[in-house]
């Protein structure tokens, strides 16, 4: 078993292999090694496949890509009491250090050390093995597969960020993009209570998608219409009165980002979920007359895991339609291929044994 563990290895810009790795130790009494059964592309792994970077995380070494992932626990450490070998779990990828000032207000996504699966120098999770510490193994109720536990990792970054402009019942929002995570925010805004969620994009398919998934309804912006002139044509034409509660941009783009300034009411809320252009040309003055509430969004924090599995458990979060295809390890590249074409929503990559 010492270097049995199959691995899918991004080499360089665009170069992929399989090589067969060691199996990772358990460091700590409280590790737990987990096969890996369900991996989920996201676009952070595309982008270091086709750019070799993210910011300032830039591949200089092999690395092990994937993060959004479910297997079966093999083995724990003998200080492990919250799971055992042969529990179906869904895999918190980033590790945080628990000591710092963020980590102790519960804000552990900011950690300074925080160790991120398939960000360098990290190695992530398409691999057979892959080891945890059990506060970052959540165990799956029966009711929930290893598919949908796969798709816990980008519904808590959809948790967090509803959390982020304090969804609450009978709140109107429109969400910006129709990809994995727009989508999700839609869906758990619902679920949190929203009454009306509009979702906006270009790709006229990916928005039936998204008012036969979550939304309540769909907009599209005019060739040629300012980004001013498409936020309030979605207030008047939705009959939003002043304005929108809440706006989430899951698109990354400057436009979307300028257009949510002006469908929002006075005193509404903003979070910026999706990576675009380093810096943009931001409508400063629309957002300090209409007092708005502006935040940022990064991965994940306290509570949001346990609150998406639950969401999924309870039925009032549905992932399974977001599952477009389901490849062997084998097909891994293939998978990412089709990702980095936009062909489907959401690709699952099986385990080397599965």
């Amino acid at each position: 078993m010492a270097n049995d563990n199959p691995s899918f290895v991004l080499k360089s810009i665009g170069n992929f292999a399989y090589e067969s790795r060691p199996v990772p130790d358990l460091k700590s009494p409280t590790d737990v090694l987990i096969a890996v059964k369900q991996t989920g592309i996201c676009g952070s792994d595309v982008h270091y496949w086709t750019h070799g970077a993210i910011g300032s995380f830039i591949v200089k070494a092999p690395i092990v890509l994937g993060h959004e992932s479910a297997g079966v626990v093999v083995r724990v450490g003998d200080g492990v009491t919250s799971v055992k070998p042969g529990d179906r779990c869904a895999l918190e990828p980033g590790i945080a250090c628990r000591s710092c000032v963020r980590c102790k207000e519960g804000r552990y996504n900011l950690c300074p050390d925080m160790r991120f699966a398939a960000t360098p120098p990290y190695d992530g999770t398409l691999a057979k093995y892959y080891v945890l510490p059990q506060d970052f193994c959540y165990k799956l109720p029966e009711t929930v597969s290893l598919e949908e536990g796969a798709l816990i990792e980008p519904a808590a970054v959809a948790v967090h960020v509803c959390k982020q402009v304090d969804v609450r019942p009978g709140s109107t929002m429109v969400v910006f993009g129709a990809g994995p995570v727009g989508l999700l925010c839609c869906a758990v805004a619902k679920a949190f209570g929203a009454t009306r969620v509009v979702s906006v994009d270009i790709n006229e398919e990916r928005l039936e998608f998204a008012k036969k998934y979550a939304a309540t309804e769909g907009f599209m912006s005019k060739r040629g219409e300012s980004a001013e002139e498409a936020g309030r044509r979605l207030v008047e034409e939705g009959d939003f009165g002043a304005g929108v509660d809440k706006a989430i941009d899951a698109s990354g783009a400057e436009y979307c980002i300028q257009m949510a300034m002006h469908a929002l009411r006075p005193g509404g809320s903003f979070c910026q979920a999706g990576m675009g252009k380093p810096e943009i040309t931001f409508p400063i003055t629309t957002m300090c007359v209409k007092e708005l509430n502006i935040k940022g969004s990064f991965r994940y924090a306290e509570d949001d895991y346990r609150l998406a599995i639950q969401l999924v458990a309870s039925d009032r979060l549905d992932v399974k339609p977001l599952i477009s295809k389901k490849v062997s390890f084998k097909e891994a590249e293939d998978a990412f291929k089709d990702v980095n074409a936009a062909k489907g929503i959401k690709i699952l990559i099986a385990g080397p044994e599965e």
